[in-house]
């Protein structure tokens, strides 16, 4: 696994030009596809300004997002402001987009297959995929499954971004993009036939004009479509065209050559100098998918699935058995007072989540935005029955974090150790993949517990037989606290409303962690925490008994904690919890902390800043594309390993540097030091002050085999230290799962997902377990089996979709594997959406059959008008209609109108109505005006209007000859969207025509049955 890495940096923190001519020599006889995927490819190809998939990408989301927040709020400054204000969660779901792009060209299970990449010709085949990402995407986002929206969107825009690097559509001299590739109702450009030469032959690294005359010719009529082949599967007819590059071993094949604008390198790239328009097309089409995509699901679902502004989630699991009387009280006090906080500050409040559990019952999960729903749901809890001591503790924060966002701060309330404890790699598993801290607030004594004829009863006010159980009845949360950088304190009934304070610091918007540390000696020790300009509201929690502690600070002033408030800090101490407050105004710099317990300490520092970072390891990868590939699940133990992390939240004023991250142990000890370059994701042609993260690269030489945080340390313009630190333990191992693919669930059938174990160790057994969260799996095991040293094993998992199963719903896979001879253990989490068996992927249609244009030069005194139908061309049925632009009045009739109905409202002033019906006796026939719309109106539901899916709406829109351009958006109920363009002038035609795909490109027209009912309304010409 670590051939091919050698060291990247020196203190220089630039690259080793021996170092890159090697690793071009390994790569010489491997494949290629697509655009390069991430900053790093163009570091390994020499193409400093190449535009990779990771900065089209980047750049088209940010852009609008950046858009749809202008539409929806006031913005609170410029551009580079509200860039900063995105939120580390905005980062955090842009990387998941990023990754599952990038994935695609490193995965095992796509990263050759030409229909993922627009390769060798099959257009047609990728085509059809593209729609089922956007379709599986759309339902995703209307299920609020926005993890796995943003994986199935983040492949979506890799072979859409492909297609103009690796076809000819570029050299055909095309300026716009191609829309048919997810609208069928738009033009196709026949593909060559498997029989007809594409290309010549090319003898150079540049390939100029080897593509055969009609391959570039710009008629419409005759154009023609082909994609590059690449290697040796399919094979390479005679004649056709290569991907092209040094990387491509069918490039000496007949015709010799390529055709790929991958890169600025002609190296890799044969067609290189039309990289920039290839670039351009393919940021212009994922801008086209993303603002699509905004307007089907709304702009609020649009924010939501890139977490824009998102303030934490309030995560309560709540222990509902007998004994929990004032444990739930203490957390709707807390929770009241989280939701009046945040109902005085602008901004979102957030997502709000309740998991009640116990014996045997857990759930259901109560998620909402509403903070009121939220406060009814805590006040229905009850705390009634219970039994024996331990309770399904581990299935209930399991369903927590399988519904809460990443990011997430998990609070458990509970008194009961767990019976559910066959669960808990399950649960750390999905802990550490989704960066979420579990802390947990016990009221019960570790050492004790009253048991009286079988029932539980509360300690605290009868105790009757108290008989010493074991201490590590309590050591899974514990252990699961610490794994994940949460906390776990141990209190009383009667504490338990003070100590639940700790829910309001950890939730508080801008929260960055100074120090995390866990101290299991009984002697002093001392630790340090920066204070940058840019912190404020300093909160120390310390869990376990203080015997002694004293604060210093920058200035070498000293206070006793223990002795109360002082110059420096208040202390607050509660049973288990010591929460200290540092007094303004706090001193930037060095403050160390020294303490001293009886036990087990934990201490945690944390303040207000929107400066703070994310990361993940990675390594280079040389199967398709150069380029580092995100390690899934913990890292390998001992071997080299790159750390990529993107510093988030820095103002565009604000001048920050970062030089190093430390690799720290459980207990504060530095175990590596690792030197960071910048590496910005934009291109050198792009201002790196676009982006408003700065991503940073290292290489760790090699990763620890002890758990360890990771601590970034910088200075901020002050030229103060600053220190941010990430408080999950990393779990070096000796053991990998890798998941081939996520296949999609259909109901009422069995999909089978594959997977390799590899052993990075000696030959040994290992234990597999596997979990979901529906209950869809046929056997979760643990299944024991031998891997020898060095060896991999390969193995499937059987997941049975009920018919009953609702399209969009994702079932959360998680797989564990431990080593039975030592602690080695890894994970992998996967999420498979449900869609329909056959879904429907038709937008619906919009025909002009008529409009009135009498535009003068004075456009105030005139008006002009366009008429439609609007029909659904697939089996799902029109949803609902909204006027996104235009600022006059679109009305909509259930029947072709008279000439008298379709002029309401031009020439006279009607009430607007968002449902208004009039009907009338013409011609024999019951016309009804059923509504009308206006620009910032909400999308109207007309499903209920429509009697099968093939029932049409007629439209008429009117508007004041000022306002020349409008456009009307139609939904189906499958969630394909149309934009329909409303101008002056639209005559009587039929703009929809369907499309045959198979090559011939021959448009067939439609809905003739609605022109001949239309032609009565249509006004002479």
């Amino acid at each position: 696994m670590s051939k091919g890495r050698g060291r990247i940096w020196e203190g220089s923190g630039r690259p080793m030009p021996r170092f890159i001519l090697a690793y071009l020599l390994l790569l010489s006889a491997l494949p290629c596809t697509g655009f390069l995927p991430n900053f790093w490819s163009r570091v390994l190809t020499l193409s400093w300004d190449s535009h990779t998939h990771q900065y089209i990408t980047e750049q088209a989301v940010l852009n609008v997002t950046l858009e749809t927040l202008t539409g929806t709020e006031r913005p609170q400054g410029n551009a580079a402001e509200e860039r900063a204000r995105l939120g580390r969660g905005f980062w955090r779901a842009m990387g998941e987009v990023v990754k599952a792009n990038a994935a695609m060209d490193f995965v095992s299970s796509t990263r050759s297959d030409p229909v993922y990449h627009f390769d060798s010709e099959r257009v047609d085949s990728a085509v059809t995929m593209l729609r089922q990402f956007w379709a599986q995407t759309v339902l995703s986002v209307r299920a609020k499954e926005y993890q796995s929206a943003r994986h199935s969107l983040g492949q979506l825009f890799h072979s859409l971004q492909d297609f103009y690097s690796h076809s000819n559509w570029v050299e055909m001299g095309q300026h716009s993009i191609y829309l048919h590739l997810l609208q069928p109702e738009e033009p196709a450009i026949p593909v060559a036939k498997e029989d007809t030469p594409t290309c010549m032959e090319c003898f150079s690294p540049t390939c100029r004009n080897n593509l055969l005359p009609r391959l570039t010719n710009s008629q419409q009529h005759s154009q023609m479509l082909t994609t590059g082949y690449f290697s040796t599967f399919p094979p390479k007819p005679q004649g056709k065209c290569s991907h092209g590059g040094v990387l491509d071993s069918s490039r000496f094949l007949g015709a010799k050559g390529g055709i790929n604008k991958d890169s600025t390198s002609p190296l890799f790239s044969p067609h290189y100098y039309l990289h920039v328009e290839a670039a351009t097309l393919a940021t212009e089409a994922t801008l086209t998918v993303l603002r699509d995509l905004r307007d089907t699901v709304g702009h609020k679902d649009f924010l939501r699935l890139f977490s824009v502004k998102q303030v934490p989630a309030l995560v309560f699991v709540m222990d509902t058995t007998g004994s929990m009387f004032e444990e739930i009280t203490a957390a709707r006090l807390r929770a009241h007072s989280i939701i009046q906080s945040r109902a005085n500050s602008p901004g979102q409040t957030g997502t709000f989540l309740l998991v009640p559990f116990h014996d045997p019952a857990v759930g259901p999960v109560y998620e909402t935005d509403d903070p009121n729903q939220f406060m009814q749901h805590m006040e229905n809890l009850m705390a009634l029955g219970g039994g024996d001591e331990p309770e399904m503790c581990l299935s209930a924060i399991q369903l927590a974090l399988t519904h809460s966002p990443p990011l997430s701060e998990i609070f458990v309330f509970t008194d009961a150790s767990p019976k559910d404890a066959h669960l808990f790699d399950a649960v750390k598993a999905l802990a550490l993949e989704k960066q979420s801290k579990v802390t947990f607030l016990l009221t019960e004594d570790p050492k004790y517990t009253t048991e009286v004829s079988g029932r539980r009863r509360r300690r605290r006010r009868k105790r009757r037989i108290m008989e010493p159980l074991s201490p590590d009845r309590f050591s899974l949360y514990s252990s699961l606290s610490s794994v994940s950088g949460g906390l776990t304190i141990f209190t009383t009934n009667s504490d338990i409303h003070r100590v639940s304070a700790i829910v309001e610091d950890n939730t508080a918007a801008d929260k960055v962690t100074l120090l995390h540390v866990e101290i299991s000696q009984e002697l002093m020790s001392s630790h340090s925490f920066r204070v940058d300009s840019s912190v404020k509201n300093i909160t120390l929690h310390f869990t376990g008994v203080l015997t002694e502690c004293i604060l210093t600070n920058p200035s070498d002033h000293s206070q006793s904690l223990l002795g109360g408030t002082g110059p420096l800090a208040a202390l607050e101490h509660f049973e288990g919890l010591y929460r200290i407050r540092l007094l303004p105004p706090v001193q930037p710099g060095q403050w160390i902390v020294r303490a001293k317990s009886d036990g087990n300490l934990t201490f945690n520092v944390i303040g207000g800043s929107s400066v703070d970072f994310l990361y993940y390891f990675a390594t280079v990868t040389n199967e398709t594309h150069p380029g580092l590939a995100r390690v899934e699940g913990s890292p390998i133990a001992g071997v080299p390993a790159f750390l990529v992390l993107a510093v988030t939240g820095l103002a565009p004023d604000e001048e920050a540097s970062f030089s190093h991250l430390t690799l720290l142990g459980a207990q504060g000890e530095t175990l590596q030091q690792v030197k960071l370059n910048s590496s910005s994701s934009s291109s050198s042609s792009s201002s790196s002050s676009s982006h408003s993260v700065d991503e940073l690269v290292g290489q760790v030489d090699a990763v620890p085999r002890v758990p360890f945080c990771v601590r970034l340390t910088g200075r901020d313009g002050r030229g103060n230290k600053l220190e941010r630190v990430s408080t999950e333990m990393v779990q070096p191992t000796h053991v990998q799962i890798q998941v081939f693919s996520v296949p999609r669930l259909v109901p009422g059938h069995s999909t089978m997902v594959d997977f390799d174990i590899l052993n990075h160790g000696p030959a040994r057994l290992f234990s597999l377990s596997m979990d979901d969260d529906r209950g869809y799996l046929h056997s979760r095991g643990p299944h024991r089996f031998h891997v020898a040293e060095q060896g991999s094993f390969r193995d499937q998992v059987n997941v049975h979709t009920p018919a009953t199963a609702q399209a969009g719903a994702t079932v959360t896979l998680t797989l564990t594997v431990r080593a039975l001879d030592s602690a080695d253990s890894n994970y992998a989490v996967a999420y498979l959406t449900v869609v329909p068996p056959d879904p429907d992927t038709s937008p619906p249609s919009c025909s002009a059959v008529g409009g009135r244009s009498t535009c003068p030069s004075a456009c105030n005194e005139s008006s002009w008008s366009a008429s439609l139908v609007v029909s659904d061309r697939g089996r799902a049925g029109l949803a609902a209609l909204q006027l996104q632009t235009g600022e006059g009045t679109l009305t909509l009739f259930l029947s072709p109108p008279t000439r008298e109905e379709g002029s309401v409202g031009e020439g006279q002033e009607q009430a607007h109505s968002g449902d208004q019906t009039t009907s009338g006796d013409h011609h024999h026939h019951q016309h009804q005006h059923k509504a009308r719309l206006e620009k910032g109106d909400s999308p109207l539901n007309v499903s209920q209007w429509v009697q099968g899916s093939s029932q049409p709406l007629w439209v008429r829109y009117t508007s004041s000859c000022c306002s020349a351009r409008a456009e009307l958006l139609v939904w189906d109920t499958a969630g394909n969207m149309k934009r329909c363009p409303l101008t002056p002038g639209q005559q009587r035609q039929t703009r929809d025509r369907s499309t045959e795909t198979s090559g011939t490109g021959r448009m067939i027209p439609t809905h003739v049955l609605f022109l001949l009912f239309v032609l009565p309304w249509s006004p002479s010409l």
